[in-house]
This record gives structure tokens, C-alpha cells and sequence, in this order.
């Protein structure tokens, strides 16, 4: 729940702030309708367009939907990626109830004597096969994903340990 609380705060702000520049970008164009057809026609000359054809563009989009254009060419924002934060809140919980599973399966079901060693060595396990998943269907080095999963994940633990044996909670 933890981390799912955590991805909802994180990303309600990115929609705050998304609110927030949609809200500046309305009132640029209530404002200055002429300046933000300009603006939005020099976007798309710097992306290749013609003069001329660049303030066609914008001159349709402008009638079309002007907010969206603005939101979408000057700021970035677009519904497909918008920020979403119940449901990363949801998938957060999930992912990490599932991590979570190995480390408490194998913390009650493995000899106590084998704990200190082989519930971090299946989380880091885990984490690696996860990371070159998460890399392969994004199309990225499935073994970049994984050293990179394992590194930050091992780096956490060590951090863990550290401050639970800090604060005398750790043997």
C-alpha cells in the first residue's frame, strides 16, 4: 500500500501540473489567439514544415481544437499519455503484492539457517528476470534491464539493512 500511496501522490502531481499548464495555455489563447496560432506554426517549422504550410497547419489545427494542438505539439500532453494516478496507484499495488510473494514464500517456507542468503538472492533473482522482461517488450537490451533492476534493487536492500542496523532493528 506503501508504494501504491506513493505512485498516486507522484503521479496526481504530474496531472496537477498538467491541469496546471493546460490551464496557462487556455489563457494564452483567450489572451493572444493570434501569438499562439504564430507559436504553433514556428513548432512545426522547426520540425521540417515549410512556411507556408506550417501556418496552414496551424491555422486548421487552431480551428479544429486549439487547446488539444497547444497540449499536445507545445506542452507534450496527450490523453494516450496522460497522467493516469488511480490507476498507476492500482498497478503499483499489484506489482508490488506480486514482487512481494517471492520473498515471503520463501521467508516461510526455507530452513531459517538459508534465510540471510537465499531471500535476497531470489528477490535479485527476480528482479533481474523482471528488468529484461520490462526491457524486452519495450524493445530495449534485456540484459541492460536486468543489470539495471538488480543494481538499484541489490542498492535498496543494502540501504535497508544498513539503516535497520542504525536504528538496532537489523542483526
Amino acid at each position: 500500500m506503501s508504494m501504491a500511496a506513493g505512485e498516486y501522490v507522484s503521479v496526481k502531481s504530474q496531472e496537477d501540473t498538467e491541469r496546471a499548464d493546460l490551464k496557462m495555455e487556455s489563457d494564452a489563447l483567450a489572451n493572444n489567439r493570434t501569438g499562439e496560432e504564430e507559436e504553433l506554426a514556428a513548432i512545426y517549422r522547426e520540425r521540417g514544415l515549410d512556411e507556408g504550410l506550417a501556418k496552414e497547419v496551424a491555422s486548421q489545427l487552431m480551428v479544429h481544437d486549439a487547446l488539444g494542438a497547444h497540449a499536445r505539439d507545445e506542452i507534450g500532453i496527450t490523453a494516450e499519455l496522460g497522467a493516469r494516478p488511480i490507476q498507476a496507484a492500482v498497478w503499483s499495488a499489484v506489482a508490488f503484492s506480486l514482487g512481494a510473494a517471492v520473498p515471503v514464500a520463501t521467508a516461510t517456507l526455507a530452513p531459517t539457517a538459508a534465510l540471510l542468503w537465499l531471500v535476497p538472492l531470489l528477490a535479485i533473482g527476480l528482479l533481474g528476470a523482471l528488468g529484461a522482461i520490462a526491457a524486452a517488450v519495450g524493445g530495449a537490451s534485456p540484459m541492460r534491464g536486468a543489470v539495471r533492476v538488480c543494481f538499484w534493487g541489490s542498492f535498496a536492500m543494502v540501504l535497508t539493512a544498513l539503516v535497520g542496523r542504525l536504528f538496532g532493528v537489523a542483526g
